[in-house]
């Protein structure tokens, strides 16, 4: 015992020395103390965002073991580009290893993808463009003194189609390390900013309405405000009567102009009243068509009940009060080739060659009544080749029938999607029915090639008895833009599908401002439908999308003037997704008669500011955060803007008043969260004249 207490005695008094020696000749002694493995998997990855499915500890995007041009390996995080996970790592780590890949789980399709490595911002490492089969790259960073390192898949150039990534044996060497924490800088919590609706009335949705001369017209008046309602319209041309009841204008015009309606809404509160425009000529859809596709919730599961149970929620709910109106059926209401669900097989097309609706839609014609009955409008769905994108019977060969059908039976809305066409341009007999980012043509002009399916089906319906929206599906391809409105479209998608994930969304809105110069009414730029609520694609769960980024979603959306498509669960609609949907400043910018698309036309850092043109002389100004760090500045850029003279400035989400600001020399306070949005109105301050 006495020998052991003089070693620990020695041993005290050495280590004493050795620490007053370390400080007198300034010697690290964290230097000293060992390096530790931090491995990847061992921390929380449930805050990193990815393109689709969730992050996987150890697994692939698919639930398998991860696989890497044929090599397995144990460890690691499985995910789907395009991704971001932050780790915070306070500068305690000293590298990153990793061996990057795309999963092998995806073979027989072409993914690609690059991944990133960034540290306090700045990229530290890239892999290049990575694609199925490359044998896995070797990332091997330096850490020191960074702070936080952000793990970032991005997609590879050809879409985010089965881009399943991996980042296997990953594992960051540290020092003094009692725990990395995994951080997601944009905000979970939910909050409304939309006011509810007063008591007394005011008039909500479109300001002009375009119909074609002998077309059955249906316009409904829609206001909020206390019920009981009274509705009423004074100056009518011959020919149209409104329900005072419900607000329906309904009847037939024969006469080509321009009538000056005015309409009102009274209720025990007050009255309400402003102009209606109607259009009498060859264009129609003179504002962006807002409502309800099946698509994004129920997918192949799509029926005749879910439709009018989604119609009756958009009654329910009060959305029909704010503008929605079209409830719009996406694929698999006709019959399919070879689905194991029965209620999907039976005969393709009749022995005249009429389109055949599956035994889930047994009343077509029944169906839109109803729907007509409450005041909204319907659509559907079809493909310019022999099978839609789910392997549906589509309406190449038979494209006379199926819009002559689609009249009889009393739609006002066609989506017609690209998908299979891709194998009748290329000589192909048409199996495969996703064809729909190929444009491989075998000969022949590409761009006369992607137009003639279109031009034939706009021309077909425009020579139907009554308005049927054209809303051409081709992803963007060919420019669309340009030639949309020479096939009679109405609207046309300018990308890829949408998902509810940050990328997503982010990348469709920075593509969008080259499509803005072919934006007019009768012609709108299609960014795909609003990934806000419960979607899922017939899995439906709450949109992977921060509250602050759906706010962002909606308010360029209104500023891109592009058709507001809602896809959820309409059955379950939650308060915070409801008060996106109604708030009725936000949907006037998006439906403003004028329609002019807003782009964006100053950047700084991360803050994007976009600008639209009202039709009052008033600008809709968007200022964007597409970063993570939050915006604090103060703005005088206005000349910048388009903005001359004297502003009000109208927060348009909050619906309330800011400011007055001078262009030459006035100040504006701007603080955007990260992802997130401020929408303003500037409207021009008019000078008072006095007569004496």
């Amino acid at each position: 015992m006495f020998k052991s207490e003089i070693f620990r005695t020695l041993s005290g008094i050495r280590t004493s020395l050795f620490f007053a020696v370390s400080l007198l000749f300034n010697v690290e002694v964290s230097a000293q103390q060992p390096t530790q493995t931090v491995w990847l998997d061992d921390l929380d990855l449930s805050s990193a965002t990815q393109g689709y499915g969730v992050p996987k500890r150890n697994k692939s995007v698919d639930g398998h073991p991860l696989t890497i041009a044929g090599i397995t390996f144990a460890r690691g995080f499985g995910s789907h580009a395009a991704s971001l996970l932050t780790i915070l790592t306070e500068g305690k780590a000293k590298s990153f290893t990793a061996k990057v890949g795309i999963d092998d789980e995806v073979k027989g399709q072409k993914p690609a993808a690059e991944f990133i490595v960034a540290g306090d911002g700045k990229t530290l490492w890239a892999s290049g463009i990575m694609h199925l089969g490359d044998p896995p790259k070797l990332c091997n960073v330096a850490l020191d003194g960074i702070s936080r390192v952000e793990l970032i898949v991005t997609d590879g150039g050809n879409g985010e189609y089965y881009d399943h990534v991996d980042w296997a044996d990953a594992s960051f060497e540290a020092t003094g390390v009692t725990g990395f924490k995994t951080y997601n800088p944009i905000s979970s919590e939910p909050y409304i900013l939309t006011p509810k609706p007063a008591a007394f009335p005011k008039l909500t949705g479109a300001k002009v309405f375009g119909v074609r001369p002998g077309s059955p017209f249906l316009h409904l008046v829609t206001a909020t405000g206390d019920r009981p309602m009274k509705f009423s319209a004074y100056h009518l041309p011959k020919g149209l009567q409104i329900n005072s009841q419900t607000g329906q204008i309904t009847g037939v015009l024969t006469q080509l102009g321009t009538y000056m309606v005015l309409i009102k809404a009274k209720n025990a509160k007050g009255i309400a009243e402003r102009q209606l425009r109607i259009e009498c000529g060859n264009r129609i859809a003179l504002t962006p068509p807002m409502g309800w596709n099946s698509w994004n919730c129920f997918a192949q599961e799509v029926s005749a009940d879910k439709i009018k149970k989604a119609a009756n929620a958009l009654v329910k709910t009060g959305l029909i009060n704010h503008g929605w109106t079209y409830i719009n059926i996406d694929d698999f209401w006709e019959n399919n080739r070879n689905s194991k669900d029965s209620s999907l097989r039976g005969k393709l097309r009749g022995e005249t060659g009429d389109i055949v609706p599956n035994s889930r839609f047994i009343d077509m014609k029944g169906l839109a009544g109803y729907v007509h009955g409450l005041g909204l409008k319907i659509g559907l769905y079809s493909s310019p080749g022999p099978w839609t994108c789910g392997g549906c019977a589509g309406s190449y060969g038979h494209e006379r029938q199926d819009a002559a059908r689609y009249a009889e039976w009393g739609f006002d809305y066609l989506k017609y999607d690209w998908c299979s066409y891709g194998n009748v341009i290329d000589g192909l007999p048409g199996d495969d029915p996703y064809q729909i980012s190929s444009l491989s043509y075998k000969g022949g002009d590409k761009l006369t090639t992607a137009v003639k399916p279109f031009k034939i089906m706009g021309d077909y319906l425009r020579q139907q008895p009554r308005d049927i929206v054209f809303s051409v599906c081709q992803y963007g391809m060919s420019d669309v833009w340009k030639w949309g409105d020479s096939v009679n479209g109405n609207c046309w998608r300018t990308t890829n599908d949408i998902t509810d994930t940050w990328a997503s969304v982010k990348n469709i809105a920075l593509a969008q401002d080259r499509t803005a110069p072919y934006a007019r009414p009768g012609n709108w730029n299609d960014p795909d439908m609003l990934v806000v609520g419960q979607v899922g694609w017939g899995n439906p769960h709450p949109s992977k999308l921060k509250p602050d980024e759906q706010y962002l979603h909606i308010s360029l959306w209104s500023l891109f003037a592009a058709p507001l498509l809602i896809g959820c669960d309409m059955d379950r609609l939650d308060d915070f997704t409801l008060n996106l949907l109604t708030n009725d400043e936000v949907i006037e910018i998006n439906q403003d008669p004028l329609g002019k698309q807003g782009t964006c036309l100053q950047t700084i850092g991360e803050l994007r500011i976009y600008e639209k043109d009202l039709e009052d002389g008033s600008k809709a100004i968007g200022f964007c955060n597409f970063g993570i760090d939050r915006v604090d500045l103060s703005y005088q850029d206005f000349r910048k803007l388009g903005l001359q003279g004297r502003f009000n400035v109208r927060d348009v989400w909050r619906q309330k008043a800011v400011a007055t600001i001078e262009s030459q020399n006035g100040k504006l306070q701007i603080e955007v969260p990260p992802h997130g949005v401020l929408l303003y109105k500037f409207s021009p301050v008019t000078k008072l004249t006095h007569k004496y």
